[in-house]
């Protein structure tokens, strides 16, 4: 007769195994409905910013859900304001004549001052980008921007203000990006922040970057300058941008106080999201851990964060797409430190979203397994004392 401790032991797998299964059929699916947002309207793209019109395409979201998408293929190259310039000449060049350089507290402009103050910024006597003529050592050819802006920087161009232009990168010619986004935002059951991908396009033309790898780029003694609109070039991606700011060409109020104002769209996240121009800084308007907020007239979108944050979209409240036509991996073993995308050209100009949301089915199927097997292995063990039992009473 089986003991009660093995009984005890049974039951015990049993409810492990049912709760394992009801954990791994309620949390398979991670979306929360709707998102009181638009989503994408395709005349709110500048002419000449998309490479062809936006087209609709069945597409499965990352909580497996199947949906359909915009399939959205940006020219990579801005529409309406000026690239450039980055690094400065000399060690006498003014802000005018050069870029800005952000790394995730501080925006600079990237004037001579800024390379002779290098040393004090960061606290590193081994900074010195110049000459003993005052002259910036700048990357000022294909080989030198390729030498620099790779993950392992070349020893020959560390120590220099990096730069590019098209002509440079591996394509020689702005490099079209294309992602799918959902047709209709739908709210996910937790942000996400999806690191090391695009994050989404501007009305335009560009890609809207991650993070700029700042450490890496700092680590390597160099300076990945943007310029006044917050893009640079890498060789991979071409030019795309890592900040939103108020350049020449750009058109916004980012000092409004009043709740019912506006500051202007300037692009769409990867979850179908708006995006509009950043607040300022001591606005008293509330906004949501993706610096977001819902109005009567705009329903729900997010404002681009300020320049020095080196991320133009916090994170994301909706579920993105899976992208079948995304690269395979970033060749040559990661992202540059010019950021944004990896050394090698994305194939089909092509970029996905990987979610931060567990795997529910390997969690909730190795406890599933493992309820059964405790539980049979009790069962077992009780038939075997009860074997021993009826010995031992012989």
């Amino acid at each position: 007769m089986i003991n009660k401790s093995t009984i005890f032991s049974a039951v015990a797998g049993a409810v492990i195994a049912a709760t394992a299964a009801s954990f791994l059929f309620s949390s398979g699916i991670s979306s929360a409905g709707p998102i009181d947002a638009p989503g994408v309207v395709a005349s709110n793209f500048k002419t000449g910013a998309l490479t062809e019109a936006i087209t609709e395409e069945e597409c499965t979201l990352t909580s497996g859900d199947k949906t359909t998408c915009y399939r959205i293929t940006v020219t990579g190259e801005p529409v309406d304001t000026k690239i450039g310039p980055f690094c400065p000449e000399t060690t006498s060049s003014t802000a005018a004549e050069s870029g800005i350089w952000l790394d995730g507290s501080s925006v600079y402009d990237v004037d001579g001052q800024f390379i002779l103050d290098l040393a004090t910024i960061y606290g590193d006597a081994k900074w010195k980008l110049y000459d003993d003529s005052g002259n910036v050592r700048v990357t000022d050819t294909k080989e030198a921007f390729q030498g620099a802006a790779k993950p392992e920087v070349e020893e020959a161009y560390k120590y220099h203000c990096v730069e590019g232009t098209y002509e440079w990168t591996q394509t020689g010619a702005p490099v079209p990006i294309s992602m799918l986004v959902p047709k209709s935002p739908v709210l996910a059951s937790s942000v996400t922040t999806n690191p090391g991908t695009d994050l989404g396009v501007t009305v335009n033309g560009l890609v809207i970057a991650p993070s700029a790898p700042v450490e890496a780029i700092l680590g390597a003694y160099t300076i990945a300058a943007f310029d006044d609109c917050g893009g640079h070039f890498n060789p991979g991606e071409g030019y795309h941008m890592h900040a939103y700011t108020a350049c020449t060409g750009t058109e916004y109020s980012n000092s409004i106080q009043d709740p019912n104002a506006e500051t202007s769209l300037i692009g769409y996240a990867l979850d179908g999201v708006a995006v509009f121009a950043p607040l300022a800084n001591n606005t008293t308007i509330e906004l949501d851990e993706c610096n977001g907020r819902t109005t009567e007239q705009d329903g729900y979108h997010y404002y681009a964060q300020s320049a020095e944050k080196n991320r133009v979209i916090k994170c994301f409240k909706g579920l993105t797409a899976v992208d079948e036509e995304q690269q395979a991996g970033p060749p040559g073993g990661g992202a540059p430190p010019g950021g944004g995308a990896p050394v090698g050209p994305p194939q089909a100009g092509t970029s996905t979203a990987s979610s931060s949301t567990p795997n529910y089915w390997l969690v909730g199927g190795s406890a599933l397994v493992g309820g059964a097997i405790f539980g049979a292995l009790a069962v077992l063990v009780g038939r075997r004392r009860s074997s021993k039992d009826k010995i031992a009473s012989v």
